[in-house]
């Protein structure tokens, strides 16, 4: 099959590396006699254009060299194209490109965009907005609103705004309404996720899949500090999803349910992250799967 690939380049993505990717990507392209070009990536977010030129220019595949919020970004501009997106992992946390196995190192990454299988996964919409992989309300979400303000970026940031955050983490009054029924919580955060992890491979949802057309819900409760460090450990090792129905597991420190939609109340206005970049809050949620929503190239 003929291939005809656009790279696009995010400048302030959380690794460094930039000349060399631009040098491996020509190189080892050019070797695939694929014909190809280089985009920056723009600080709008705007890629509905795209669509025209994919239609114009017979372009086949998107690969974008970044993180997951740049991810959400194409992603969210070419749905509803045949268009294969790829991923050369380049953010601070990468957890779509992890949740489906793409290596980190760049010749790795680009074997699997010459040689991957394009795979449809799910995606979801929160308030109309489109996530890729994942969305947080409170502590997770606060930490991606405070990363922001950073010049510098990358996973050692990371670790020490959460770290920062975590002792002065609050929790927030939530309610959750998954087939009509509700369910009141005073938490530290929610996750909704289609991807198992955060990113760095830290998994908070570990039975999600990428393409089994549920959302994956993850309520860690009020606990005091150093008990929510356990129960996250055990959470991440081997978290089980429940049935909603079950009245003991309401008891527990960590709800772990899945759902095709969902309905959040969020009266304290609990900060909000879609895919780890920090995004408008609201008093209300309503968040649905969108199955099938773009093919993705894996190993």
């Amino acid at each position: 099959m003929h291939r005809k690939i656009v790279y696009f380049i995010n400048p302030i993505s959380g690794t460094g590396g930039k000349g060399l990717l631009l040098d491996i990507i020509k190189n080892k392209t050019a070797e695939k006699n694929i014909p190809f070009e280089i985009l920056h990536t723009n600080a709008a977010g705007e890629y509905t254009y795209l669509k025209e030129k994919i239609a114009a220019e017979n372009i086949t595949d998107v690969i974008v060299c970044g993180g997951d919020g740049t991810v959400n970004q194409v992603a969210s501009g070419l749905l509803g194209t045949a268009v294969n997106i790829g991923i050369i992992p380049m953010g601070s946390g990468n957890g779509l490109a992890f949740a489906a196995k793409i290596p980190k190192r760049i010749h790795k990454a680009l074997e699997c965009v010459f040689a991957g299988n394009a795979v449809f996964i799910d995606s979801f919409y929160i308030n109309k907005k489109f996530s890729c992989m994942l969305c947080g309300l409170g502590f997770d979400a606060q930490v991606a609103h405070d990363l922001k303000k950073k010049k510098k970026r990358g996973l050692s940031t990371y670790i020490k705004q959460s770290t920062k955050n975590f002792f002065k983490a609050r929790h927030y009054n939530f309610e959750l309404i998954l087939d009509g029924k509700a369910l009141n919580s005073e938490a530290f955060f929610i996750s909704i996720a289609n991807s198992n992890q955060f990113g760095n491979n830290f998994t908070i949802a570990p039975q999600a899949s990428l393409h089994d057309g549920l959302l994956d819900i993850v309520v860690v409760n009020k606990m005091s500090k150093l008990r929510m460090i356990w129960t996250i450990l055990k959470q991440v090792r081997n978290g089980q999803v429940r049935l909603y129905e079950d009245k003991k597991y309401h008891k527990n420190d960590i709800h772990y349910f899945q759902a095709k939609k969902i309905t959040i109340k969020n009266p304290e206005l609990a900060p909000l992250h879609i895919d780890g970049d920090p995004a408008t809050t609201s008093n209300i949620f309503e968040i649905e799967i969108i199955e099938n929503a773009f093919k993705l190239l894996i190993p």
